[in-house]
């Protein structure tokens, strides 16, 4: 019998390893697969212009995939988007419109190549949109085929239905049709590319399982389901989220310097899982990293921070990144790797309030917000405290053709003269 101490295939022992292994729905079988070299996807829906950090948990499990020789699949959801996956909500998603399916589609598709290899090859990924086929469904005809199939008993049970009905919570036709839709795909995936094998968080259990069946029940296909634990950091907090909102993937949503502080801020009772799961270290490296004890903790929190944004953003930016964080926080300087925005010499001759300027700078979300952290002496201007809420920014504060404002000790943005 196999189990996660006697594995054979590559990639799932590195998925044990890594923290990355929860439920399988055939482990023995998956691990012959894997070793022959399994092709396997993961869906991703098109909620949104930028994936974000919750999806990289997914992006990282295809490149183990293809780092052990599989084939990965990204699966873009074009057809799924328009219905909305209600897994893990309380309340039906926005619909989108077509044109902005599309539209964030457009912005998504050059994430992957940050982590994937594409082209021909057995083991290059491949990019598909299940629009290709769900976009072209006879109603009556999917309803005789796949929806005799599908027990409404079980799919009652599931827990994206089954606690929206306990709350009370309304949950739309739309909506429940969603998972048969998720395990029509893993079908249409195994015909067109003899994909055997769906990855996902722990929440898509149940239907990653519906997809494992639907296969078996319609054409007799061996199928495996494969899930890692959802992440979540040692404070309880939901993977990607901040105070600030998503943490995003795309630089022109949260740039390379923003993203390196995300995970230089890591809680140190995170920094060896993460390490595992966001980076390609070696695990030996990462096992002395993890190890080290009182402030030197930090030197890991750099590492992380500085490989898991050359991942995204390749090294260079990593590296201005990390220098702009040397140079601002250990030396007290300014750096042009700072995010940077736009203001004019026309604004600053007539006075530009500075709650506005940190309000434009991203640094607070509004002018209120801003007046409770100068109330909190936590808004600084090239390093110098604010005290007055009426204050105003002019050319007289421009050092080097811009203007440093700092939220506290770790938020830090430029004001640059255009």
């Amino acid at each position: 019998m196999t189990t996660e101490a006697n594995l054979q295939s590559p990639f799932l022992r590195d998925a044990v390893a890594r923290g990355q292994f929860h439920q399988c729905t055939d482990l023995e079988g998956l691990d012959k697969a894997a070793l022959a070299g399994v092709t396997g996807y993961i869906g991703f829906d098109m909620t949104a212009p930028s994936l974000h950090v919750g999806n990289l948990t997914q992006i990282m499990y295809l490149r183990r995939l293809q780092q052990a020789g599989g084939k990965p699949i990204v699966l873009l959801g074009g057809g799924t988007t328009r219905v909305g996956d209600p897994s893990g909500k309380e309340e039906m998603r926005q619909l989108l419109s077509e044109e902005q399916i599309v539209k964030n589609t457009n912005s998504i598709r050059g994430t992957f190549e940050k982590f994937l290899k594409f082209g021909d090859g057995p083991s290059d990924a491949t990019l598909v949109d299940n629009s290709e086929w769900l976009l072209k469904l006879n109603y009556l005809e999917f309803l005789r085929t796949v929806g005799r199939h599908m027990s409404v008993n079980r799919m009652l049970s599931m827990d994206s239905v089954k606690l929206r009905l306990e709350r009370e919570q309304p949950m739309s036709f739309i909506e429940f049709n969603y998972m048969i839709l998720q395990a029509y795909d893993f079908v249409e995936l195994k015909k067109r590319y003899n994909c055997s094998l769906q990855m996902g968080g722990s929440d898509q259990w149940g239907n990653i399982v519906n997809g494992v069946e639907l296969g078996r029940r319609m054409e007799s296909y061996n199928l495996f389901g494969l899930t890692q634990p959802l992440i979540t950091t040692a404070s309880g907090a939901k993977m990607g989220k901040t105070a600030d909102g998503a943490v995003w993937l795309n630089a022109d949503m949260k740039s390379p310097y923003e993203y390196w502080q995300y995970w230089r801020n890591s809680e140190d009772a995170d920094v060896g899982r993460f390490l595992k799961i966001f980076t390609d270290l070696p695990l030996h490296e990462i096992a002395r990293l993890e190890a080290l004890q009182g402030a030197e903790i930090n030197d890991a929190k750099k590492v992380l921070a500085t490989e898991a944004t050359a991942l995204l953003h390749g090294r260079d930016e990593a590296n201005k990144a990390q220098e702009a964080a040397r140079a601002t926080f250990e030396q007290g300087a300014r750096s042009d790797n700072l995010p940077t925005f736009p203001v004019t010499s026309d604004e600053l001759a007539q006075g530009l309030r500075v709650t506005a300027a940190f309000t434009r700078a991203e640094l607070v979300a509004s002018n209120g917000e801003a007046k409770r952290h100068i109330s909190a002496g936590a808004l600084r201007v090239n390093d110098n405290a604010i005290s007055d809420e009426a204050a105003m920014l002019t050319s007289a504060d421009v050092v080097d053709g811009a203007i440093k404002l700092s939220l506290g000790k770790k938020k830090h943005a430029l004001l640059r003269v255009t």
